[in-house]
């Protein structure tokens, strides 16, 4: 059992991958805590926590507001005692049209919740980790367009390249503390953000082109990944970018 005895937190973890990770989690040993803006999907991890055996705990929060990022860590702690893993996936697509036609509005939604929201989280989770003995295992959400330009989506993009930069610095200042932090770079995985952005079938078949193992990925393949950096086998990795990509970035793709 790989994080069996540990407490892990997984933001984002209503649906998609954070919910496929937060299971993935319960079944190799973990308490939970998952935090997310909607209420019902929240409570259905949980169910699904207990289902694997473990306990679980939701906690309705928008990552964007420091009050709330705090209040999540303080509810974890004093459910739990205490803060192990991390997994800080909690995101937005944004709206995908050029930088002319992008609003201020927009902007500031999309970077105050990838990247800001990040931001808080880490800045919470390391507070505590650094108040226990044993250091922890923070994994961030990125993507590959945080290692590429992609035309249409400047501001998400320019989250994820954050988010990236974020990992690394963060992952400097906390590596004498044994605090791993790492970042998960996917491609299209099969979840309701890719499905809004990618609505339009012909779309989809340009899409699923750019993918050379010839499908979208799977939430579990991506739980997987996250599972295997926050454990003790990845005990000698900080810092890094895992990129899960169906062979996406070994190139050469067309522009998307």
């Amino acid at each position: 059992m790989d994080l069996q005895g540990k407490v892990a937190l997984v933001t984002g973890g209503t649906s998609g991958i954070g919910a496929e990770t937060a299971v993935l989690f319960a079944k190799a040993g973990a308490k939970l805590v998952i935090a997310g803006r909607r209420e019902p999907e929240g409570n259905e991890t949980v169910e699904r926590i207990r289902a694997a055996g473990s306990e679980g705990l939701f906690v309705k929060t928008d990552v964007s507001k420091a009050s709330e990022v705090d209040a999540l860590i303080q509810k974890a702690v004093n459910r739990f005692g205490r803060l192990d893993v991390a997994f800080n996936n909690a995101g937005v697509e944004g709206v995908w049209v050029p930088i002319i036609s992008q609003s201020e509005e927009d902007w500031d939604r999309t970077i105050d919740i990838n990247l800001k929201g990040v931001w808080l989280c880490l800045k919470y989770e390391i507070r505590q980790m650094l108040k226990q003995a044993g250091g922890g295992a923070i994994v961030n959400m990125a993507s590959v367009a945080g290692l590429m330009g992609s035309a249409g989506t400047a501001t998400y993009s320019a989250s994820k390249h954050g988010v990236i930069g974020l990992t690394k610095s963060a992952a400097l200042e906390t590596a004498k503390n044994k605090i791993r932090i790492n970042v998960v770079c996917p491609a299209v995985i099969e979840t309701a953000m890719a499905a809004r952005a990618f609505n339009a079938p012909e779309m989809q078949r340009f899409v699923l082109g750019l993918h050379p193992i010839g499908r979208f990925g799977k939430p579990m393949e991506i739980a997987e990944a996250v599972l295997w950096m926050c454990s003790d086998r990845a005990s000698f990795m900080t810092g890094q970018s895992l990129v899960v990509d169906g062979g996406f970035l070994a190139g050469p793709n067309p522009p998307v």
